[in-house]
């Protein structure tokens, strides 16, 4: 299995539009975050997990070909809002896009693209096929997927969980039994803002304490806020089997 974190930033991205901060003005490309999303290789097929408005752009800087799925974490737009851009494999494909979801993001899809479902479609529209998730693991093939629900503050997020690897963001609260399905991972991906308090996302020292407990080989710190800090320093505050993120970031299970 390959990852690739295709974006590392949180809902306005890094650098943060109008802002003069040293993270903002910073040529470290590094600290150039596009919207959280990433990318799993495995047994030749590609699934991605979230499609925001820079899927195009990604897409594109890691010269993705084709797509096996798309697994949508929540209704967010910075995790939705590159759906139409699926356009480009239907045509690869010359079908749909299988796209796996909770019930509350399908509605949302259903909504803010509601062109893509109308009885007459203009020629064009990006066609989804879509598969509503619950807590029940599902095969992509044969590639076990297992969702998770964490909370983004009262709204509930799919987590999800191959083999080894688990992919966790937009979160602030694990529940127990939750927690009991991340058991045994290896290499996690959880979001953290910054580190002061906030209401819906995990701090850094949040971020930390799951890590910890669920004593994982590595893990890498995505959804990343201007507010964080320099990457270059911040990396140097971490705990050794931590990194934070970074675009185009690749690593190997």
């Amino acid at each position: 299995m390959k990852v690739t974190i295709l974006g590392s930033g949180t809902s306005q991205g890094v650098p943060v539009i109008a802002c003069e901060c040293d993270v903002c003005r910073s040529t470290d490309e590094h600290d150039k975050r596009l919207r959280s999303s990433v990318m799993i290789d495995i047994e030749d097929k590609k699934l991605i997990i979230d499609a925001g408005p820079d899927f195009r752009t990604q897409m594109l800087q890691a010269q993705v070909k084709n797509v096996r799925a798309l697994l949508l974490t929540h209704e967010h737009k910075d995790h939705i809002g590159g759906l139409d851009d699926i356009r480009a494999f239907n045509w690869v494909k010359q079908g749909g896009v299988d796209v796996y979801c909770n019930h509350l993001t399908m509605k949302a899809i259903h909504k803010d693209y509601d062109y893509a479902f109308a009885k007459f479609k203009y020629p064009g529209v990006p066609e989804m096929n879509i598969h509503v998730v619950d807590e029940a693991p599902f095969l992509i093939d044969d590639i076990e997927v297992i969702p998770i629900t964490v909370m983004h503050y009262k709204l509930p997020v799919t987590a999800f969980r191959i083999a080894n690897f688990a992919y966790v963001t937009d979160a602030n609260y694990i529940p127990e039994e939750s927690m009991k399905k991340l058991e045994g991972v290896e290499y996690l991906v959880i979001n953290a803002l910054r580190k002061e308090p906030h209401l819906s996302h995990f701090t850094l020292g949040q971020a930390l304490e799951v890590v910890k407990r669920l004593n994982v080989k590595q893990a890498y710190i995505t959804h990343i806020g201007h507010q964080m800090g320099l990457h270059g320093e911040v990396l140097g505050e971490l705990p050794d089997n931590v990194k934070l993120a970074h675009d185009m970031l690749v690593f190997e299970l």
